[in-house]
């Protein structure tokens, strides 16, 4: 039997506070009904005695102390759940917002998801093709794997979301058992229609379910869009067999949310205001990801976060990097060149994708020219750090070469366009047209056997249009 409690003891920002509650449990969803006959949701986030404190999603606003009615309903927020999740436009909380009825609920899940026994997990080892060079040759998304991409303000990362939405695949199959879970947290109405339109206009929408937080919705939703995204991957990927690809933007959005929120609970904040347990809640969504034994889908997460200022080392991208594996970095310098998208490569690493490459996966060639790459790009660095200060024409012959090459690698690798969808063998092929640039002898991260095969100076020539005696001022 459920008991309604009449008036409130406090209203303090998006939170009221009942006192003399009666089994109430963290995270119980809340029926509140006001003076005006209008009904309000919440949940409770804090219990002390018989205090409870509840979250109330649409606000506070024109609430009474004195005729508000509440009613705890025993159970926690579930998010309704369908295989009609895909092609259809969701609120932060779950609610139809695409003018179409909700959805027949097949089943209900808790937002907040099941303990996952780590025993269960299963390595992750085949990849995901997203047709960008820079990602699938040297930062390769493995089939289970979280891999955020740690952007600035102003930086191309939405337009990097909707391409990766428009081209990832899965590299076996033919795709029917592939779809995307996309989680757009505090965005303003343009960026909303612009996902929107561009899913739609790429023929991909009935691949996509959207979640959508708006800057002008509460805070309170936007904490729930990510749980609710990640319950409907986890649905659709164990219950109908699905690999699922969940692409959540903007996580500092959500971080700022949390931060508001916990500053209205008066809690001791961290580390620049944010709550001490911003590590287990990032956590708590993070490793939902992944792929389970005996489950035939899995989970694959690519966290969006701006860093504020540009900071690697600020809170949100630093706890980030610890729980997840690995980061693809946006280089600011590169964006200014009109590079997209602007992948700093020294920075980028996937921790996995070591164990999701080569023979069987990609190609047998894979590893061996993205260590070519990474180590023939870092010297371009050295190089263009002694050009600014004894200047180029001082360099030596090979590091002129190498100059020439980073020109090149980033202006035919880096750089490609918003449409432009290049299949693996596309890409490692370039890598080694763009290494062939460079004398043989530099190259000492392959073995002779595959140079052999794949190192062919003539086509570099041919296909670039390099003239030898080119000088580096004439390249620039």
């Amino acid at each position: 039997m459920s008991i309604q409690y009449m008036g409130l003891s406090e209203i303090s920002g998006p939170l009221i506070f009942l006192d003399h509650v009666q089994n109430a449990s963290y995270e119980e969803m809340v029926e509140i009904k006001c003076g005006d006959g209008t009904t309000r949701y919440g949940r409770v986030v804090q219990l002390d005695g018989q205090r409870a404190a509840v979250q109330v999603f649409e606000g506070t606003n024109a609430m009474s102390l004195t005729n508000t009615k509440t009613r705890f309903t025993g159970k926690p927020m579930e998010l309704a759940l369908s295989k009609e999740l895909l092609g259809r436009v969701f609120s932060g909380s779950g609610k139809a917002i695409d003018g179409l009825p909700e959805i027949y609920a097949q089943k209900r899940a808790d937002i907040n998801g099941q303990p996952l026994n780590p025993v269960s997990r299963v390595y992750p080892r085949n990849y995901i093709n997203t047709g960008i060079s820079s990602i699938d040759a040297l930062t390769t998304l493995i089939r289970g794997q979280k891999l955020p991409i740690f952007s600035g303000s102003g930086m191309p990362h939405n337009e990097l979301a909707v391409q990766l939405v428009k081209q990832a695949k899965i590299a076996d199959g033919d795709g029917k058992n592939f779809c995307i879970v996309f989680a757009a947290m505090g965005v303003k109405n343009d960026v909303a229609d612009y996902f929107k339109r561009s899913f739609e206009e790429a023929g991909v929408m009935d691949r996509v379910a959207m979640f959508v937080n708006l800057s002008n919705d509460p805070i309170i939703e936007r904490t729930l869009t990510p749980r609710c995204a990640l319950t409907a991957a986890e649905y659709l990927a164990y219950e109908h067999d699905m690999h699922v690809l969940v692409i959540l933007t903007d996580i500092t959005s959500y971080c700022e949310a949390l931060r508001e929120f916990s500053s209205s609970k008066g809690e001791i904040p961290g580390r620049k205001g944010y709550p001490g347990y911003l590590y287990s809640d990032l956590a708590s969504l993070y490793e939902r990801a992944g792929i389970i034994k005996g489950a035939k889908g899995s989970v694959t997460q690519i966290p969006i976060l701006t860093m504020p200022n540009d900071d690697i080392t600020h809170p949100i991208p630093d706890l980030t990097g610890y729980i997840t594996e690995g980061q693809i970095v946006l280089d600011r310098s590169l964006n200014q060149m009109g590079i997209y998208p602007p992948v700093g490569i020294l920075p980028s690493l996937s921790r996995l994708m070591k164990d999701g490459i080569g023979e069987g996966y990609t190609r047998k060639d894979h590893s061996d020219v993205s260590n070519q790459l990474f180590a023939a790009y870092a010297k371009v660095q050295d190089a263009r750090s002694l050009a600014s200060v004894i200047g180029e024409d001082e360099l030596s012959e090979i590091d002129k070469k190498y100059m020439m090459f980073g020109s090149y690698f980033e202006q035919y690798y880096l750089n490609q366009g918003a449409d432009e969808n290049r299949s693996i063998e596309e890409t490692l092929d370039l890598g080694w047209d763009l290494l062939s640039i460079l004398p043989r002898e530099e190259l000492d991260r392959v073995d002779n056997e595959v140079l052999d095969q794949f190192y062919n100076h003539e086509r570099a020539v041919q296909r670039f249009g390099i003239k030898e005696e080119v000088i580096i001022a004439e390249l620039a």
